[in-house]
């Protein structure tokens, strides 16, 4: 179900770029350009606004279902759970890890070889 509302969610997210793309713009953009009807409170309400407001609304619903689908799933476990499964390394390993990465004696002459674990 998750994958059915996420290629829904997809293609709207493409439909409403391409719908916004291709209105006419009106060059208002950051309060650049002025006066005409760019002042007048609503703007003509044309085909490709309505589709876009549907397409902003159907958006929006897919996301809110979206969310709620990822809390159901997730509501039965949390990370710190599943950090408890990692076993810690014992005692006896990091202390045999530390006698590897002394200096050799003063007497030791033999070339080091390094190990690997």
């Amino acid at each position: 179900m998750e994958n059915v509302v996420l290629i829904v969610h997809l293609i709207l997210a493409l439909a409403l770029i391409g719908v916004v793309l291709m209105q006419r713009s009106e060059g208002g953009g950051l309060g650049m350009g002025g006066g005409g009807a760019g002042v007048s409170g609503r703007a003509a309400a044309t085909a490709l606004g309505k589709v876009t407001w549907i397409l902003a609304i159907a958006f929006i619903c897919t996301s809110i279902s979206l969310t709620i689908i990822a809390a159901q799933k997730s509501a039965g476990g949390s990370v710190i759970d599943r950090l408890g499964d990692v076993t810690a390394p014992e005692a006896v390993q990091e202390e045999s890890a530390t006698d590897t990465l002394l200096p050799p004696a003063e007497g030791d002459d033999a070339p080091l070889v390094p190990s690997a674990d």
